[in-house]
């Protein structure tokens, strides 16, 4: 049997608006807590610092004033020689002559003892010993130094030379072996005086003592170096002094002394040059020796034995150079017209016992 189609249902108007509200807040919460969980999920940022201020709050503060140090300023240290050499730990023994080899002639055994020990040696010439007889004599006996001291270290070898402006102004030629720092010979090469202090024709004349008393203002070297005045001659002993900080020096007998009268007059030059620029140096000034040179004959001889046999030795191997001074053997050596006497002999002398006049 057949009926008739029911209409739809519709709710009614009541129940319409309760429903839109049921989902609107249902909408709501679901937001929420979405905004819940994305707060959740998000990772803390990398700094908590708080933000910066917008640029209509920011406020510029004065800086606060620096606290200002008072650190003293440490005073400019001394300028450093070009002739300046460590020593590696060892005294420092500085030799300062008028001739090469009046060190080996007066001065040993001191100075080979001093070698033996290890100490560090620095030799200076301050004439070039040339006897007017120009470059070819000078060198020759700068070679025969160089072989003396290798004797004396016990080894041969060769050195090293460099040419070195100080800063007074003086030139110098440094000779060191290539295997021993230890050792220095220095060569400032002004003529020879001669024995009468009156020079040499082939240099004018022109002599050391003459130099040191005013009556000549400079001195030009025999190799032709720039001229050495009396002031710049005296800074350079201290520049080489200041250089080594030598714990003793050894010189000749310097002027006024009982022992000066009869010495070469370049030996008492040049005694005096290292006493007036050294002897104030608390440093160095009590260190210093000096040499009875050519007076010693009339004094004791006090070498003999093994001590002069190997100061004559070395002696002898200076003199293979020499062509004005030369012997064959320790019996020729010593038999030589005032050499014998002065080799036989050596004697060093306090400021105290130079008994001035």
């Amino acid at each position: 049997m057949s009926r008739a189609s029911s209409p739809p249902l519709r709710p009614r108007r009541g129940q319409a608006g309760l429903i839109a509200a049921i989902a609107i807040a249902a909408l709501v919460v679901a937001a929420v807590a979405g905004v819940f969980a994305f707060a959740l999920l998000r990772p803390e940022p990398a700094s908590s610092s708080p933000p910066a201020p917008s640029p209509e709050t920011t406020t510029t503060m004065p800086a606060a004033s620096p606290t200002v140090s008072q650190t003293p300023t440490p005073p400019p240290a001394p300028p450093v020689s070009p002739a300046a050499q460590t020593c590696d730990g060892s005294s420092t023994l500085m030799t300062v002559w008028a001739h090469p080899d009046d060190d080996i002639i007066f001065a040993n055994p001191t100075i080979s003892d001093a070698i033996a020990a290890g100490r560090c040696v620095r030799t200076v010439f301050v004439t070039a010993g040339d006897a007017g007889k120009g470059m070819d004599y000078v060198r020759a006996r700068e070679l025969g130094i160089l072989r003396a001291y290798n004797a004396m270290r016990g080894k041969d070898g060769e050195w090293d030379a460099t040419d070195i402006a100080l800063d007074t102004g003086v030139h110098v030629r440094r000779l060191t072996p290539k295997d021993d720092p230890h050792l220095s010979v220095l060569y400032l090469r002004l003529p020879d005086g001669n024995i009468t202090g009156a020079g040499f024709d082939a240099t004018a004349h022109a002599t050391l003592s003459k130099l040191y008393d005013g009556t000549e203002g400079s001195l030009v070297p025999v190799d032709g170096g720039p001229a050495v005045t009396r002031d710049q001659l005296v800074g350079s002993v201290r520049e080489l002094a200041s250089a080594f900080t030598p714990e003793s020096t050894l010189t000749h007998i310097p002027r006024g002394s009982v022992f000066a009268p009869g010495d070469h007059p370049d030996h008492s030059a040049v005694g005096t040059l290292v006493r007036d620029a050294l002897t104030s140096d608390a440093a160095v000034g009590p260190g210093i020796r000096y040499f009875v040179g050519y007076p010693s004959e009339n004094l004791p001889r006090n070498l003999e034995g093994a001590v002069l046999d190997s100061k004559v030795d070395t002696y002898r191997i200076y003199t293979q150079q020499d062509q004005v001074i030369r012997c064959a053997d320790r019996t020729a050596c010593l038999k030589t017209r005032k050499f014998g006497e002065w080799l036989q002999r050596s004697y060093a002398k306090t400021e105290a016992e130079l008994q001035m006049g």
